[in-house]
């Protein structure tokens, strides 16, 4: 039986050593054995743009004009965005803005109220 751990994403029992990682070949994930990289990722912070930690339910200042893709619509400078909520990938906010609807940020281009 193996004593190695079963994979952090898929619970996969088949993982594998390779060098000085672990690998799961059913989810094609790879980590550091015991280095807590899972840890890591759950306690990622997500920063606005002058390096205030956010978290959810925050409010929000636009600090720029920003085009909304796909309409002529423009999100202006000021506009305040109440009850955020962090999620992961490149636009790292979801949020409504009261007159565009819902919508994704980038944390660079907003302030903590």
């Amino acid at each position: 039986m193996s004593t190695l751990p079963p994979c952090p994403k898929c619970n996969s029992e088949y993982t594998y050593q390779d060098g000085d990682q672990l690998v799961c070949p059913e989810c094609a994930h790879e980590w550091q054995a015991g280095d807590g990289t899972e840890a890591a990722d759950e306690s990622r912070v997500i920063k606005d743009s002058v390096g205030n930690a956010l978290q959810d339910g925050d409010s929000v200042t636009v600090i720029k004009d920003l085009k909304v893709k796909g309409s002529s619509l423009v999100v202006k400078v000021g506009t305040k965005v109440k009850n955020i909520r962090l999620v992961d990938g490149d636009h790292d906010i979801d949020c409504k803005i009261d007159g565009i609807g819902a919508m994704k940020l980038k944390s660079e281009f907003v302030r903590k109220v």
